[in-house]
């Protein structure tokens, strides 16, 4: 099990903390099919498989783990119609369901939850279970500022949903297009990162947007208090932690990934019932 540090509890508790999930915890959802969803790489070593004439171009990039120019690669050979195609088969069509772990993510009730994933796991159980309160926004929404300041839960798509696969963040260019036409998303979410501690489940230290914002703060703001990033502890040397401490003030809780990383599951369940403690406590004492 996962020992959570005080601070995290409390800024959890306080809802002074933004969550941000990523593909690992989509990978706890099955389908009828028993199948679960695929990460970043998985799919683009299934995406390479139609695309022949590039096959082997795209596996040299995937080893270098450049995972953005590769799925360029693929986007071009496909064309716009069969990428969408794909997309649509993997993250929508494919029908997965909630697992245990959304469960106890939503109960967190942390008011602002951030995903780069383009499924609709999370967000789908998060409305029906609010009974459609929950506003879901997408990195190109002109009103976010004004949704941050208001009382209701939102869950923010960094990189867009599957419901539009045509206005996704996936390559290279949607990066690098993406950071110009959508200054205004990024200076929102590194005022968010000032203000919230950052909690990031079942993320990797790949994505490139997620790189620029902890970098950005880390050397902006040279006395920080460090977010936080729950990875399997054997995928992470302690001497890495440390260069990643110092260069993106993040704070690695490390964990056991075996059986399907359940402890991970428990461990968010355990944070649960730590943060209802802490509430109390803060709602006993007034010191809100």
């Amino acid at each position: 099990m996962i020992i959570w540090p005080k601070d995290l509890i409390e800024d959890v508790a306080r809802r002074r903390s933004v969550i941000i999930l990523g593909a690992g915890v989509s990978k706890n959802s099955v389908n009828r099919a028993g199948e679960r969803p695929k990460d970043w790489e998985e799919f683009l070593r299934s995406a390479c498989d139609e695309t022949p004439n590039v096959k082997t171009e795209v596996i040299k990039l995937l080893k270098s783990k450049d995972y953005l120019t590769a799925c360029e690669v693929i986007k071009k050979d496909l064309g716009r119609d069969d990428f969408n195609t794909i997309l649509k088969r993997e993250f929508l069509t494919a029908q997965f369901e909630k697992a245990e772990i959304h469960e106890h993510i939503y109960n967190l009730d942390s008011r602002i939850i951030i995903t780069p994933n383009f499924d609709k796991i999370f967000d789908g159980y998060a409305n029906a279970i609010s009974h459609g309160s929950t506003i879901i926004k997408q990195y190109y929404d002109t009103d976010i500022a004004d949704c941050i300041r208001r009382p209701e839960r939102l869950i923010i798509k960094i990189h867009g949903s599957i419901d539009s696969p045509d206005n996704l963040i996936f390559t290279r260019k949607d990066y690098a297009e993406a950071r110009v036409k959508h200054s205004s998303f990024y200076h929102i979410i590194n005022a968010l990162s000032i203000t919230h501690t950052f909690i990031f489940i079942g993320c990797g230290l790949n994505d490139p947007d997620i790189r620029l914002i902890l970098e950005n703060y880390s050397f902006r703001f040279i006395q920080n208090r460090k977010h936080f990033m729950v990875l399997p502890k054997e995928s992470i040397s302690p001497k890495l932690q440390e260069i990643i401490g110092e260069t993106m003030s993040l704070k690695i809780i490390p964990y056991e990934s075996s059986n399907h990383h359940s402890k991970l599951t428990d461990s968010m369940k355990e944070l649960k019932l730590l943060v209802e403690e802490k509430r109390d406590e803060l709602a006993n004492n007034r010191n809100w």
